[in-house]
């Protein structure tokens, strides 16, 4: 399950760049709000949600969340990479799928071209922000 959910976040990163990218410059280069501006956010939107569903499966099988129950929130607190994998990355996920998820709505409900894209650049980008910032590159990368 930690390699699905390792090799699944490539895909995610990989799609919030390219839908973030790609609304940065719809917003500059002033452009319509095509069919492609839509399906780019949205398939980053599914990339992610599914990834959210492999991280939740992920972390209560999770010998991070089993030393959470085993010794108590307190000792989980006190070490700086079991605090990490278990209260950290999982919360700044959630809350980057929350943005990817709001952004996407709200800009449905946009009337402009502009707006559209302003709306997914600011959310995408703020989640990518999230995300880029608590992964655990170390065990990421090893």
């Amino acid at each position: 399950m930690l390699q699905i959910h390792s090799y699944w976040a490539y895909l995610v990163l990989v799609m919030l760049l390219i839908a973030f990218a790609n609304s940065l410059m719809g917003l500059v280069s002033k452009k319509s709000f095509g069919t492609k501006d839509l399906r780019l956010p949205l398939f980053a939107l599914i990339v992610s949600h599914i990834q959210l569903i492999i991280g939740l499966g992920w972390y209560f099988m999770s010998p991070w969340f089993k030393g959470l129950k085993a010794n108590g929130m307190g000792e989980t607190m006190g070490n700086d990479t079991a605090r990490f994998m278990t209260v950290e990355h999982p919360i700044m996920m959630i809350l980057a799928i929350v943005l990817i998820t709001i952004g996407f709505s709200k800009h449905k409900k946009k009337t402009t071209d502009a707006a559209k894209f302003k709306t997914i650049t600011i959310f995408y980008g703020i989640a990518l922000l999230l995300i880029l910032a608590r992964i655990p590159w170390g065990q990421w990368c090893a």
